[in-house]
C-alpha cells in the first residue's frame, strides 16, 4: 500500500499487514490497542558532497502485533533523482538502471526503491546497530528491544542542506522525517485467520468454531492428515534443502477451515476463585508461529491471580478500564507455535479471583469478549450456541468434586482439542 505525501510515496509492506498514514487511521483503529502503530523515521546524520548519510529506523508500536517473516519491506519514490550509494544494514531489492555512471557504481538507481532487512549472521562490515533481523520485529509490549529496527543509507544527487533536500510536505522541515502507520485488519484479509470454540465443566456441550469461520475458499485446497501430498512435501524439502523458506499455507480440512483455533473452557469453580484452560491449536501443515502471542478481552481480567506455562502482561488502552490482557509463550519453551501435527498446540491455565458482585456463570459472561491471536481478531461463537448454566445440579462434596472433575475433565480436554 503507497501513501501520497507531497509528490514523496511512502510505503510500508509487512506479511499480512496493511498500513494507513496517520492521518486517514480512522477506518484502521484497534480500540484495544488505540495508540498502536509502526512510524518509520529518518535521521538525516550527516552531509556527503552530493548528498547525505541518514539513519532509518523501523518501531513497532503495537502492543501486540508481531511482523512476522518474510519481515518488513520499506519502498519510497524518490523527490527528485537521488540514488542509493550505499547501505548497511540493509539492502535494496533491484539495482536499476546505473548504466550512466562509469567509475563509481550506485547500490541501487531505482526511482522506487524497495528496501529489505538483512539476515541474521550477515557478514559484521555490513551491520549495523538493530539490523540484521530478517525483518522480523516483536510487538512493543512483547519485547521493546526487538520491536526496533534500524539501517544506514547514503543517497546522492539530492541536494546538500535543508534547502535543497526535497521532504514531504506533511512532515517537519528537519533533518528528521517520520512515517506513522496503523494496521487495518478489515483491509488486510476478508476473512479471519482464526476462531473460538468453548467448553464448560458444567454442561457437556462444547460450542465448536462457526462453520467457515475464516471463509470457505481454501475448501478446495484443503488436505487431511493421511493425505500424500504431506509426505510428498516433506520429502521435497529435505532434499532441496529449503526448510529455511517460508512455505505458502496448506490446511488441514475442518469445518471452520482456520490457520488456528483458540479454545477456553471453564474448568473450576471455587468459592473464591475460578480457572480457566486456554489451547491454542494449529491446523496449518506448513506454518508454525514464532513469538506468537494472544489477546483477550474479558472483565475479570482485572483480578488475575495466577498465569501458568504462558507469559501475561496487562494492556490499558483506557487506564480506568482493566479487561484486557496479553498472553505469550515462555522463552525457548512455547514461545514457538509448532505447524500442524502433535506438537502443534501449547495450553496453559489462568486463576482468577471473584469479583462476588459480578461474577456469574449464567448468560455467558464467563466467556471472552474478545480475542486475538497475532493481532488478528478470532471469530467468537454466536452467544445463543454458548454451553448453557443447567437450571439445577447435584452437588457433590468439595473433595470428591475436584478429584472426579479433574480426572473426567484431563479426558475430556483432550478430546475436545482432537475432535474440534
Amino acid at each position: 500500500m503507497e501513501f501520497d505525501n507531497g509528490g514523496k510515496l511512502i510505503k510500508l509492506v509487512t506479511l499480512a499487514a496493511i498500513c494507513f498514514m496517520i492521518l486517514s487511521q480512522a477506518d484502521a483503529f484497534d480500540p484495544l490497542d488505540p495508540t498502536g502503530n509502526v512510524t518509520i523515521r529518518w535521521d538525516i546524520m550527516s552531509w556527503t558532497s552530493d548528498g547525505y548519510m541518514a539513519t532509518v529506523t523501523v518501531l513497532n508500536f503495537q502492543q501486540y502485533r508481531t511482523i512476522m517473516n518474510p519481515g518488513w519491506t520499506i519502498g519510497w519514490t524518490w523527490a527528485k533523482k537521488e540514488i542509493i550509494w550505499a547501505m548497511m544494514g540493509a539492502q535494496a531489492t533491484e539495482q536499476g538502471d546505473c548504466a550512466k555512471f562509469k567509475l563509481k557504481i550506485p547500490h541501487s538507481c531505482k526511482r522506487n526503491p524497495q528496501v529489505v532487512d538483512l539476515m541474521p549472521g550477515a557478514p559484521f562490515n555490513m551491520q549495523y546497530n538493530n539490523c540484521c533481523k530478517g525483518g522480523v520485529l516483536t510487538s512493543w509490549g512483547q519485547d521493546p528491544a526487538g520491536a526496533v529496527s534500524a539501517f544506514q543509507i547514503g543517497v546522492g544527487l539530492s541536494g546538500t542542506s535543508n534547502k535543497t533536500v526535497k521532504l514531504p510536505k506533511n512532515f517537519k522541515l528537519l533533518v528528521s522525517w517520520n512515517v506513522t502507520c496503523t494496521y487495518s485488519q478489515f483491509l488486510a484479509s476478508k476473512n479471519p485467520s482464526c476462531c473460538v470454540s468453548l467448553s464448560s465443566f458444567y454442561n457437556d456441550k462444547v460450542t465448536p468454531c462457526p462453520t467457515c469461520a475464516c471463509g470457505c475458499q481454501n475448501n478446495g485446497t484443503c488436505v487431511t492428515k493421511e493425505s500424500k501430498l504431506l509426505q510428498e512435501q516433506a520429502d521435497e524439502r529435505i532434499k532441496t534443502k529449503k526448510s529455511d523458506m517460508t512455505p505458502k499455507p496448506l490446511l488441514q480440512c475442518t469445518h471452520h477451515l482456520c490457520h488456528v483455533r483458540v479454545h477456553w473452557h471453564i474448568k473450576d469453580n471455587y468459592q473464591d476463585y475460578w480457572r480457566v484452560k486456554i489451547a491454542i491449536i494449529n491446523f496449518d501443515f506448513r506454518l508454525n508461529y514464532t513469538l506468537w502471542n494472544l489477546v483477550i478481552q474479558h472483565p475479570n481480567l482485572n483480578n488475575v491471580t495466577q498465569v501458568y506455562s504462558f507469559e501475561y502482561m496487562p494492556l490499558l488502552p483506557y487506564e480506568a478500564i482493566n479487561d484486557t490482557g496479553m498472553f505469550y509463550g515462555l522463552k525457548y519453551y512455547n514461545d514457538l507455535l509448532m505447524e500442524n501435527g502433535p506438537k502443534g498446540n501449547v495450553q496453559s491455565e489462568i486463576l482468577m479471583k471473584k469479583d462476588k458482585n459480578t461474577f456469574t456463570l449464567k448468560n455467558g459472561w464467563a466467556f471472552p469478549r474478545r480475542v486475538y491471536f497475532n493481532g488478528e481478531e478470532c471469530m467468537l461463537p454466536p452467544p445463543d450456541s454458548y454451553p448453557f448454566l443447567p437450571n439445577s445440579a447435584h452437588r457433590l462434596p468439595i473433595r470428591a468434586s475436584s478429584i472426579a472433575s479433574g480426572a473426567i475433565f484431563a479426558l475430556f480436554f483432550h478430546l475436545v482439542l482432537i475432535l474440534l
